[in-house]
């Protein structure tokens, strides 16, 4: 009886500990969450205070008044609702672009047989080496030349033409399925476009989910590019909008934050909403990648 109780000893300690360790583990979660969260928390707080409550020292962690119309003053000051349009248009185009070109190429690299197809696979992974900045000079000319500057072809064009990284994870996603699929579908008469549109889009839409949260971020944070080709203000992106009303302000006495970062709230809002909608999707299109490398 003693040795089956010193047995049991053990297994009836488990569960405490288990409770122990996942207290402890959800403890350090909260505090990271809330470090993480308190710049957006300090960004509305300052959004919503008065000019006179922002340089007060100490700072005062919530509004004494809630100033709503900074909203509506931050948005007049930089044409914040063409810009916006502008910048969803663009934003949804290289989107459709991108996701859609570097599908079909990530299908062509994972289920089709041709020469050098390992070559090419290697060419556009390598390509993600170099920085944008290297094309600039030469991009510009070529899109000058093309009387394409003040336009926003320079802006979508490139997404029509794939991205090295979302034709890696295609690629690497389809090479998870199995290839049994395809050759079924080939026996009944389907063509590669029909085994891209009714199998592998189904299949595959974890990671064309991710592509599209990773191309609408990317596009609407975009600075450099919009700052470079567009000139026209009616066309100009908000990207570049929120960096010229802070610069507008920039080393005055009577620096309006407060509007600034009410206008911020509104600019990261559709990104957030994007990431919030699809990240069920968007963790496993990254969690279920293959380290394929056939």
């Amino acid at each position: 009886m003693a040795a089956t109780s010193s047995t049991f000893r053990p297994l009836a300690r488990r569960p405490a500990t288990r409770l122990l360790g996942n207290s402890l583990l959800y403890l350090v979660l909260i505090v990271i969450s809330v470090v993480m969260l308190l710049p957006f928390f300090w960004m509305l707080s300052t959004a919503l205070k008065g000019n006179s409550d922002i340089y007060k020292i100490p700072p005062d962690l919530l509004p004494r008044e809630f100033h709503w119309e900074n909203f509506g003053a931050g948005v007049a000051a930089i044409n914040f609702g063409q810009a916006f349009v502008n910048s969803s248009i663009i934003a949804l185009v290289n989107v459709v672009g991108s996701v859609c070109s570097s599908m079909l190429v990530g299908y062509g690299l994972s289920r089709i047989n041709f020469p050098g197809r390992k070559v090419w696979f290697y060419i556009f992974v390598g390509s993600m080496m170099f920085p944008p900045i290297v094309s600039l000079i030469p991009m510009v000319r070529l899109y000058i030349g093309l009387g394409w500057y003040d336009t926003w072809w320079p802006l979508v064009l490139p997404a029509f033409l794939g991205n090295p990284l979302f034709i890696f994870l295609a690629r690497q996603y389809y090479l998870s399925i199995p290839t049994a699929l395809d050759e079924a579908a080939k026996m009944d008469g389907a063509s590669h476009w029909t085994i891209f549109t009714r199998i592998m889009v189904p299949l595959t839409r974890p990671v064309w989910i991710t592509m599209m949260i990773f191309a609408f971020q990317a596009t609407w944070n975009d600075y450099l590019n919009p700052l470079v080709y567009l000139i026209s203000e009616d066309k100009q992106m908000l990207s570049v909008n929120m960096a010229s009303f802070a610069g507008a302000f920039a080393g005055v006495s009577t620096t309006r934050w407060n509007l600034y970062m009410a206008t911020n709230l509104l600019y990261v809002l559709p990104p957030l909403l994007l990431f919030f909608a699809a990240q069920r999707y968007f963790m496993e299109g990254l969690g279920s990648l293959g380290t394929h490398t056939k």
